[in-house]
């Protein structure tokens, strides 16, 4: 079930980005989180299975067109349950008519949930 991140649960969305390879620097991460936490166009949304945060996905807000997966990231035990594939479906239709496009970060795992 995709939630919408609350600066309350900050320490859990810095540990489930830490996952991503260029979010592993402390000062990036601490960057990545004042775009989420200070600008309304970046939006962040936790999936939660069985009371858990288990993935993490985020999204720039283009324009009335886009919007950009700029993060997407899985804790590795849930992984290959489809849980990053159903976070990009439930963004899309949260985003309703906008399209999603990836960040170079996020680019091969888009492409494999497009297939």
């Amino acid at each position: 079930m995709l939630t919408r991140y609350k600066r309350s649960h900050e320490k859990v969305a810095m540990g489930l980005l830490a996952f991503m390879p260029e979010e592993r620097n402390v000062k990036q991460l601490r960057k990545t989180m004042e775009l989420y936490n200070e600008h309304p166009d970046w939006q962040l949304f936790f999936w939660k299975a069985n009371d858990y945060y288990v993935g993490i996905i985020g999204v720039h807000i283009e324009d009335d067109e886009f919007f950009t997966v700029q993060h997407v990231t899985v804790i590795p035990s849930f992984r290959g349950e489809g849980i990053g594939h159903k976070m990009v479906t439930s963004v899309e239709r949260l985003m309703e008519n906008r399209k999603a496009r990836p960040s170079e970060a996020t680019k091969a795992f888009m492409m494999k949930c497009r297939v």
